[in-house]
């Protein structure tokens, strides 16, 4: 029998959200404090300096359960993770707005092209508008190209159409952002886009959703997973995935993929997955 799914345990190992009292031996239970990321990417950590399992981005939801020192350890509202953050990035809550819909933007210290920017700001980043100024959007932080941004509930057409800003990326281990992103967190990604909740994970992912059978043709959406990896369908024998295969993000054949990834030791396909069309949550 096996244990929680620690991913997911609101636990640091010594505090505990009050929802889990009868469940883990906590040495103290706690209701959470309402936060959000303050930086523009962080890294989420098993432990304290371990590597990372996955990334938070600008705005993300967060409630705060445990402090050791520089370090937080949270649960990410956006899909149940949990782990270690630095504690410089994370701010107080507040109500975002609007989201970043394209793979990069910036924030810049005032509303002029020439201006040199204070942030990066990844694909997904959440932010509050106060108005504009001009082509600019103007948050508490600083300012952000107007097109770059799209009121939070004005999704992309689909998980598809999200996906194809993430071309060329570097396949990056845990990465959910257009500076570097793996097959799960671009799979995420799309999916969020569109306005549809996805797990973090591939094996979670891989769980989200009703069996495609063989003989069932695959639809634009639909996930293909191997052992650890997952792939999005774009259209017939046509997928796009982020891949240590040249460490990139790309559009391939199915069939060629699948055939490259026997080849190279990795198993056959797993499982066919069409995901369930779940709204994701508030901003």
């Amino acid at each position: 029998m096996t244990g929680p799914d620690r991913r997911f345990l609101a636990f640091s190992g010594r505090v505990a959200l009050d929802s889990l009292r009868g469940r883990v031996a906590a040495d103290a239970f706690v209701r959470g404090e309402a936060a959000r990321v303050a930086a523009p990417v962080a890294d989420l950590c098993p432990r304290p300096g371990a590597p990372r399992d996955r990334q938070v981005l600008w705005g993300d939801p967060l409630t705060v359960i445990d402090r050791d020192g520089g370090q937080v350890f949270v649960q990410a509202a956006k899909d149940g993770y949990c782990g270690w953050l630095d504690a410089a990035a994370v701010g107080p809550n507040y109500a975002p707005t609007h989201r970043v819909a394209v793979r990069a933007s910036h924030l810049y210290p005032a509303p002029q092209v020439r201006a040199a920017p204070c942030h990066v700001l990844p694909h997904g980043a959440r932010l509050a508008v106060l108005g504009t100024a001009g082509d600019w959007a103007e948050t508490p932080q600083g300012f952000v190209p107007a097109a770059h941004l799209a009121p939070w509930g004005a999704w992309a057409t689909g998980p598809v159409a999200a996906a194809a800003a993430f071309l060329g990326t570097p396949y990056l281990w845990g990465g959910n952002t257009g500076e570097g992103i793996d097959c799960s967190g671009l799979v995420q990604a799309a999916y969020h886009a569109a306005g549809l909740a996805m797990p973090p994970d591939s094996d979670v992912q891989a769980r989200a959703g009703r069996l495609v059978p063989d003989g069932e043709s695959l639809r634009p959406g639909d996930l293909v997973f191997w052992t650890g990896h997952v792939a999005l369908v774009t259209g017939p024998d046509a997928i796009l995935h982020a891949t240590a295969h040249g460490m990139t993000t790309k559009a391939e054949a199915l069939s060629d993929a699948a055939a490259r990834i026997a080849a190279a030791g990795g198993g056959p396909v797993t499982a066919r997955i069409r995901p369930a069309a779940i709204p994701i949550g508030p901003a």
